[in-house]
C-alpha cells in the first residue's frame, strides 16, 4: 500500500445533495479512483470518508464538483484531514439518523429521458409501468416524511422491493442503484379506475391506461390521481369537453393548462423560443405561458376565452406520459380541486369533492405527504418569470444565505400565501397554498407548518406577519407566537416585496443607493391607507418611501379588487362618464358611497383594472387579475410604433393617477385604439420608473410586486433601462407577486434597520 494512502480525509457536501443519486455517483467514481472509505447522508447533505493521498483527494473532489449529477445542486463543500482510520473498500452506509437536518429540501424531478424510452420497450421490466423512477426522476418532497432522505423515510416504505428491485438496487453499474423510489409493476404502485360513483372498472395496469384514453377521445373528464395530486384532464381539442369542464368546475373564463406528449408536438401549434423549449424539457416541467399561433389546432378559444396565449405543459410523470402516449392529442391538465380550493391528493376526499365533475378517476395507492400545484413560469424576453412556484420548484431557496442566530417562521400574505422558514442556516420558502380566506387552504397551510415544525424538530423563537392584523397569516402568526412563547414581529407588505428582490439579488450589501419599485393590488401601508403603487429607496441597512402614485378614493373594500368598474368610478373625475356600466341600485349605493369613503389608495394594481374599464375590455372580474391579463393580451396586440407616454413632459413629484386615466378614458371616447391606448398605458409605467430614477440620480433599480408579473411591462423596461444604462433588478427564481412575501419578510428582518 502506497504510503500517501495511510492519510484519511473528510469531504462535506452541502447543498441539493440527497434524493438526486449523489452517494451512488460518488461511490462509482471512488472505484475508478481506486480509493476505500464510505459515503453516506447527514444531517447537513453528503459526508465522505476515504484513504487517499493529498493529490488524489483532491482531484476526486474535482471530479465530483465537475461531473456531479445534473440534478445536484453544490453550495458548500471541504475537505478535512482526519486521524488515520483504515478501510478495506469502499461503500455506502445508512444515513445517520435523529439528528436535527440542515440541507436543501429535494424538490420533485419530472421522468427522464432514459425513463421514458423503458416505458415504450417491450421486453424492458418497466414496460408501460406508470410510476418508473430512478436516481435522477421522479417524486422527492412529495412523498417525504423525514430526512435524510432514504426510502424508510418517504411513503414509498409501503411498498416492498421485489428481489429484482432489490438487485437493481445493490447494482453499482445499474441506473438504479440506491434509488430510493425504486420499484416495478409487480411491488410497486397500482392503479385503480372507477366511475364517480367509486364503482371498479379495472385494476389492471395497462387495461388502465387505456381505457383513460378511451374516455378522454370520446369527450370524458377524467380525474388522475399524479405524484403531487390529483387533475382534472380532458380533450384539448374538443370544444364541448373544455366548455363542460368549465361548467362543471364553475370556472367560465379563468385558462386551462395543455398538456402535450413532446416538444415536437408543442411545435406544431406554437414557435416556442429556446429559453422556453429549455423550461418545457427541464426536471421542472412547469406549465409555461406561450403565445398562440394560427396552426393551433387545439381549442384555444375554450381553452383560454379571449387571451392570445396558452400554458403549455410536457408529462412530468411516467403516468402522464404513459397516458399521453396513449391519447396522441393535447389533454386539458387542470389542478383538480373546487374554486378556490387546494389541490386534492386523497382519493376519498376527492371523490367527495369532485364526484360531480369527473366521470371517472384514476386512482393509485401511493401516499402524497406534500400536495404539490404545477409550477407556472412565462418569459419576458431572456427573463423567467415565475407566476406560480410549486411542484419542482418549491420548497427550498437555494441562493439566499440565512444568517438568522435563531429559528424563524415568516408568515407571508394572505393571497397566494406562502411561508418561509429558517430552522438552521438553510432557507426553506414552501410551495404557493392560495387564497387563506379559503378554509380548505387555511387548513393545508397550516397542516404544512405543523410538518416542517416535526421535519426539522424546531419551534420557531420569532414570527414574522404582514402588518395588516386581519390577514389569516397574521392571526395564525400571532396564536402561534402566544402558543410557544416566540418574539412577533409585523412587517410592512410592500417593505417585504423590496426586501425581496434586494434578497435575491444579493444586494443588501452594495454601496449604492437603490431604487425600489413595488407595485401590485393592495397592501396596508404605513398610513395605515392602501398602498400599491410604491417607490422606495435603499440605503445604509435602511428603506425610505420616496414617492408613490397619487392617491385616489378605495371604494367598498374588496369589491374593488374583483369590479374593475369601480377602479374607473373612482378615478374619473366625472363619474356619469360610468353610469352606463352600473343599475341604478349600484349607482346609488356608490355615489353615496364615495362621498363618505374615508380609505384612499395608490394601487397601481387597480389603475390597471380601471384602464381596462375604461376601453371596455372588463367591468368585472370572474377570476383573480382577469383585467390585467387581458389588458396586457389588448396591449400585446398592438402591431404598430406609434404609443404614447401620457406623462412624456410632466414634471411631478407623485405619479398623476387620475390624469393617466382620464387622457385614456377621453381618448378612447373619441375613436382611439384601445390596443394603442392599452399599450401607451404600460409603456407610460415603465417610462414612469426611468425617469423617478433619472430624477434621484439612482442607477439601480429593483422591482417586485404582482404587476410585474405583465411581460410586456418587463419587456419595455428591461429594454428602456438598458437604453439609459440602468441596472435593473427582478425577482429570479421567486415570483414577483404576494408569494415572495415570506422570503421578504425574512429579508428584511435580516438586514433593515428601520
Amino acid at each position: 500500500m502506497p504510503k500517501d494512502s495511510h492519510n484519511t480525509y473528510q469531504i462535506k457536501i452541502s447543498g441539493q445533495v440527497q434524493g438526486v443519486g449523489f452517494r451512488p455517483f460518488v461511490y462509482n467514481l471512488a472505484l475508478k479512483y481506486q480509493i476505500r472509505g464510505t459515503v453516506s447522508n447527514n444531517e447537513d447533505g453528503v459526508a465522505v470518508y476515504c484513504n487517499s493521498s493529498k493529490k488524489k483527494v483532491a482531484d476526486f473532489l474535482s471530479d465530483i464538483l465537475n461531473h456531479k449529477p445534473e440534478t445536484a445542486i453544490i453550495t458548500t463543500y471541504s475537505i478535512i484531514d482526519l486521524p488515520y482510520i483504515e478501510y478495506n473498500s469502499f461503500e455506502i452506509l445508512p444515513s445517520e439518523i435523529n439528528k436535527k437536518i440542515n440541507i436543501p429540501l429535494t424538490p420533485d424531478f419530472a421522468i427522464c429521458n432514459n425513463c421514458k424510452t423503458e416505458l415504450s420497450e417491450a421486453a424492458n421490466r418497466r414496460y408501460h409501468y406508470a410510476f418508473t423512477t430512478c436516481v435522477h426522476c421522479g417524486p422527492r418532497y412529495a412523498i417525504t416524511n423525514k430526512f435524510p432522505f432514504e426510502r424508510a423515510h418517504t411513503t414509498m416504505d409501503d411498498f416492498i422491493m421485489c428481489d429484482t428491485c432489490k438487485m437493481e438496487y445493490k447494482a453499482p453499474t445499474n441506473k438504479r442503484f440506491h434509488s430510493q423510489t425504486n420499484s416495478c409493476s409487480s411491488c410497486g404502485i397500482q392503479l385503480q379506475l372507477t366511475t364517480n360513483s367509486a364503482e371498479v372498472i379495472t385494476k389492471n395496469q395497462i387495461d388502465c391506461i387505456d381505457d383513460v384514453a378511451s374516455f378522454i377521445i370520446k369527450g370524458n373528464i377524467i380525474a388522475i390521481k399524479n405524484t403531487s395530486g390529483y387533475l382534472l384532464c380532458c380533450d384539448a381539442t374538443n370544444r364541448d369537453a373544455v366548455i363542460t369542464l368549465r361548467k362543471r368546475k364553475k370556472r367560465p373564463h379563468k385558462p386551462f393548462a395543455v398538456i402535450y406528449s413532446s416538444l415536437e408536438a408543442v411545435k406544431k401549434d406554437f414557435n416556442p423560443s429556446i429559453h422556453e423549449e429549455r423550461m418545457l424539457q427541464s426536471g421542472v416541467a412547469p406549465i409555461v405561458i406561450l403565445q398562440n399561433t394560427k396552426k393551433t389546432a387545439i381549442a384555444v378559444n375554450a381553452i383560454a376565452p379571449n387571451i392570445n396565449q396558452t400554458g403549455v405543459m410536457l408529462p412530468s410523470s411516467a403516468l402522464l406520459e404513459l397516458i399521453m402516449q396513449k391519447v396522441g392529442r393535447p389533454i386539458i391538465a387542470t389542478s383538480g380541486n373546487l374554486h378556490g380550493s387546494p389541490i386534492l391528493s386523497e382519493e376519498k376526499e376527492a371523490r367527495k369533492k369532485l364526484e360531480k365533475v369527473a366521470d371517472y378517476f384514476l386512482n393509485h395507492n401511493l401516499n402524497i405527504q406534500f400536495p404539490q400545484d404545477d409550477s407556472v413560469v412565462k418569459f419576458a424576453d431572456s427573463h423567467k418569470l415565475v407566476l406560480r412556484r410549486a411542484r419542482g420548484l418549491a420548497p427550498n431557496y437555494i441562493e439566499a444565505k440565512a444568517i438568522s442566530k435563531e429559528p424563524v417562521l415568516a408568515m407571508g400574505a394572505h393571497l397566494k400565501s406562502t411561508f418561509t422558514f429558517v430552522p438552521n442556516t438553510q432557507l426553506y420558502v414552501s410551495q404557493y397554498f392560495g387564497n387563506l380566506e379559503n378554509f380548505d387552504v387555511l387548513e393545508r397551510y397550516k397542516t404544512a407548518i405543523d410538518q416542517y415544525i416535526e421535519l426539522f424538530q424546531t419551534s420557531p423563537k420569532t414570527i414574522l406577519i404582514d402588518r395588516h392584523a386581519q390577514y389569516e397569516s397574521s392571526i395564525l402568526g400571532e396564536e402561534l407566537a402566544s402558543k410557544i412563547g416566540a418574539k412577533i414581529y409585523p412587517i410592512q407588505h410592500h417593505k417585504a416585496h423590496f426586501a425581496s428582490v434586494l434578497g435575491e439579488n444579493q444586494l443588501f450589501t452594495s454601496n449604492k443607493k437603490i431604487l425600489g419599485v413595488i407595485w401590485d393590488g393592495v397592501g396596508l401601508g404605513d398610513d395605515n391607507q392602501v398602498w400599491g403603487g410604491e417607490f422606495f429607496t435603499y440605503h445604509n441597512s435602511k428603506i425610505e418611501r420616496l414617492t408613490h402614485f397619487e392617491y385616489y378614493d378605495w371604494i367598498a373594500n374588496d369589491k374593488m379588487s374583483t369590479e374593475p368598474r369601480l377602479a374607473l368610478f373612482s378615478l374619473l373625475n366625472d363619474k356619469n362618464l360610468v353610469k352606463n356600466k352600473f343599475s341604478e341600485t349600484e349607482w346609488s349605493i356608490y355615489t353615496k358611497t364615495i362621498t363618505k369613503n374615508t380609505l384612499i389608495t395608490s394601487s397601481v394594481g387597480r389603475l390597471f383594472d380601471a384602464v381596462a374599464s375604461a376601453l371596455d375590455i372588463v367591468d368585472v372580474n370572474t377570476f383573480e387579475a382577469e383585467a390585467a391579463i387581458q389588458l396586457e393580451n389588448c396591449a400585446s396586440s398592438y402591431a404598430g410604433n406609434h404609443f404614447t407616454d401620457f406623462l412624456d413632459g410632466f414634471d411631478y413629484d407623485k405619479i398623476p393617477s387620475q390624469y393617466i386615466i382620464e387622457t385614456i378614458t377621453k381618448t378612447y371616447r373619441k375613436g382611439g385604439a384601445k390596443e394603442q391606448l392599452a399599450y401607451s398605458f404600460i409603456y407610460t409605467l415603465a417610462m414612469a420608473i426611468i425617469k423617478i430614477a433619472q430624477k434621484n440620480h439612482i442607477d439601480t433599480i429593483a422591482c417586485s410586486g404582482g404587476v410585474f408579473q405583465n411581460s410586456l411591462l418587463t419587456e419595455i423596461l428591461i429594454k428602456e433601462a438598458e437604453k439609459q444604462t440602468l441596472i435593473l433588478n427582478l425577482n429570479r427564481e421567486l415570483s414577483p407577486n404576494d408569494e415572495n412575501i415570506s422570503f421578504g419578510q425574512f429579508m428584511y428582518h435580516q438586514h433593515i434597520k428601520n
